[in-house]
């Protein structure tokens, strides 16, 4: 119950103007998105950060530029120092981290 909250709360996010000429992908294309297989679920990938990186995701962005598909998580460590990581929406591969990222050991 307390997983699904959270995710609910992680989509409302997905509504943040993008940066550049990337765009910040609506719920309703979202979901699309994710029913034709283009991206894995914000819940698969929101765990898996958790799992690799300190800290507590506080935002999380879908985003779409030309066709590529993206996740932007903010976390924040015990430290207090935010940091972000990318991942690829449809493999889940990390594709950069900006900041003093914090992974578990």
């Amino acid at each position: 119950m307390i997983a699904m909250a959270r995710c609910l709360a992680v989509l409302l996010l997905l509504a943040v103007p993008a940066r550049g000429d990337e765009t910040v992908v609506s719920p309703e294309r979202a979901r699309a998105a994710l029913l034709a297989g283009l991206i894995k679920p914000l819940a698969t990938l929101l765990g898996r950060v958790e799992s690799r990186y300190l800290g507590q995701v506080i935002e999380a962005e879908l985003r779409e530029r030309d066709g590529s598909w993206s996740y932007e998580f903010e976390l924040l460590p015990p430290d207090g120092r935010l940091f972000s990581v990318v991942l690829d929406a449809r493999s889940g591969e990390v594709i950069h981290a900006e900041g003093p990222v914090q992974e578990r050991r």
